[in-house]
């Protein structure tokens, strides 16, 4: 195997081929279904299947099949077909991917925008450049160098949908409808996860889960003049009583058990290894306010606090007006939408509940409260990696990074991990992907590490063909 033409082919390829279409992908504003309810008629997510499917047929894989699937009242998938060119024992791989997208968000560079596709200092900036619009070009890239360079591999199949951001609900349909046609892969490799560094391969390890609701309370039928204030009570203070019943505010610590999960003796020690690699990278790449600092100096206690133990945030509010137009009333309720992420271990359904109940009962001064549970989802832990394959792995991190793979967990979540564990038992899994420090997925100023997504690519093209 001549691991330098094929990292050149590579390298080539991304440069001349699959950038470009990335920048054409990052124009579009392909954004979730949740997100927008026109989707469909808005036609963006049909528009980057069709982009990626352009793409591929140009890219011209062997003995293979590409087909955008779009039945009514589902988002769309590209799903592509790659026969065996090696011995018929060889390894079955399914490469996952999505193309939809977080909406722009506010906050971007002045020389930037969530659908302007920018290159500076090797970083393609964008909306969807790192998550995941790279998906689909590094896999087909990855299976690609190795047929130019006749190296045999096993079947590979190539999933892309397009609701991964609005909880993949679509996924399962597919997977039972696609069946047939994937047959039973030896190896899931998803590529929607992190990196630590843009040094190394990252191996996400585990994810976690989370609850989504919205806490709302409500004290009056209409707002009143602030002066009767000291006779009812602020429905914002009764709201900060009821989040107190769940989380201590000066520490964080999250008080309801149920939302607590162990962390396996592996995993801890996959914790530690990796704090002892990143140290104080990991406060460094916080985009902290000056003289802020992060919850714990010790990296150690910051990986746990960010992968294995459960937090709340508040992610979006209600009842509150602009400043400018702020009258001097009490306002009749307060909604907050509330985002609590639970370690792998935790049942998030009777955690849920457990937290409804909480929030709900005895409500301060009577006030009516309600906690809508929007959605929750288990977090992942990794089934055990045979040696043989996770010495294939840190053998292509090896030759392409220059030193072996990481493995270490992330502190997000990808539902659908679940659903494919419970659908192909019998696989192992890779997970991986490039948002690294600062990517900044969801946020603004989003962008994909060029030197990096071409390293991890040659990996990839690596694990594929085998020992």
């Amino acid at each position: 195997m001549n691991i330098n033409s094929i990292q050149t082919f590579i390298e080539k390829t991304w440069d001349e081929s699959a950038i470009p279409a990335l920048k054409d992908y990052i124009a579009i504003p392909a954004v979730s279904p949740i997100f927008t309810a026109d989707w469909n008629s808005a036609g963006f997510l049909m528009e980057a299947l069709k982009l990626a499917e352009t793409w591929l047929k140009g890219l011209a894989l062997e003995n293979s099949r590409i087909q955008i699937l779009s039945p009514e009242d589902r988002t769309p998938v590209l799903f592509v077909e790659i026969e065996a060119s090696g011995p018929a024992n060889q390894e079955s791989l399914l490469l996952y991917g999505h193309l939809d997208k977080q909406p722009p968000a506010r906050g971007w560079d002045d020389n930037k925008g969530p659908w302007q596709p920018v290159i500076e200092n090797d970083r393609l900036y964008g909306r969807g450049s790192a998550d995941d619009g790279y998906a689909v070009f590094a896999a087909a890239l990855a299976v690609k160098a190795i047929q130019v360079h006749k190296i045999p591999h096993g079947r590979c199949v190539i999933l892309i949908e397009t609701c991964e951001e609005s909880g993949s609900r679509d996924l399962n349909y597919y997977l039972e409808v696609l069946g047939d046609r994937i047959g039973t892969p030896s190896l899931v490799v998803c590529l929607d996860s992190g990196c630590g560094d843009y040094e190394r391969m990252w191996v996400t390890t585990s994810l976690r889960g989370g609850i989504v609701g919205e806490l709302e309370a409500k004290i009056l039928t209409q707002s009143i003049h602030s002066g009767a204030s000291g006779m009812v009570a602020s429905s914002f203070r009764i709201i900060r009583r009821l989040m107190d019943r769940i989380e201590d505010s000066k520490t964080g610590e999250i008080l309801v058990k149920e939302l607590h999960g162990p962390i396996p003796e592996k995993r801890l020690a996959q914790i530690q290894k990796t704090a002892s690699l990143l140290g104080n990278s990991l406060i460094s790449n916080l985009p902290l306010v000056e003289g802020a600092f992060p919850t714990s100096l010790d990296p150690v206690d910051l990986i746990i606090g960010g992968t294995w133990k459960p937090t709340l945030s508040c992610t979006g509010a209600e009842g509150f007006p602009p400043l400018d137009k702020a009258a001097n009333v009490i306002r009749e309720s307060t909604k907050l939408l509330l985002s609590i992420r639970t370690p792998p271990g935790a049942d998030t359904g009777p955690a849920a509940a457990k937290l409804k109940t909480i929030l709900e009962k005895d409500p301060p001064y009577g006030a009516r409260v309600n906690f809508n549970i929007l959605k929750h989802a288990k977090g992942w832990d990794m089934p055990e990696l045979p040696p043989a394959l996770e010495t294939r792995i840190s053998k292509a991190a090896s030759l392409c990074f220059g030193s072996p793979a990481c493995f270490t967990g992330e502190g997000g979540s990808i539902p659908f991990m679940n659903l494919l564990c419970e659908t192909f038992p019998g696989a192992k899994f890779l997970v991986t992907g490039v948002l690294g420090p600062r990517s900044n997925a969801h946020g603004p100023n989003e962008f994909l590490h060029l030197p990096y997504v071409k390293k991890l690519t040659r990996a990839l093209s690596l694990i594929i063909a085998g020992p």
